[in-house]
């Protein structure tokens, strides 16, 4: 499993972090931790759609006011 970014806030409380596991299941190759142990697993096609709406400014809003 290779890390690709952390995210670190403001909180104080650890960080959420990107990683991509190639030797995984198709559908659970990218992986994000969060600051409470929990994990979101999906395909780097459905990252790929995430990208794609930050690319296109689709989460300006949720990321600006969040």
């Amino acid at each position: 499993m290779q890390s690709i970014a952390r995210f670190c806030g403001q909180c104080n409380c650890g960080c959420p972090e990107l990683f991509v596991d190639r030797s995984a299941p198709e559908e659970r190759q990218v992986l994000i931790t969060d600051d409470f142990g929990q994990r979101v697993e999906m395909s780097l096609d459905q990252f790929g759609s995430i990208v794609e709406a930050a690319k296109s400014g689709a989460l300006d809003d949720l990321a600006l006011h969040g």
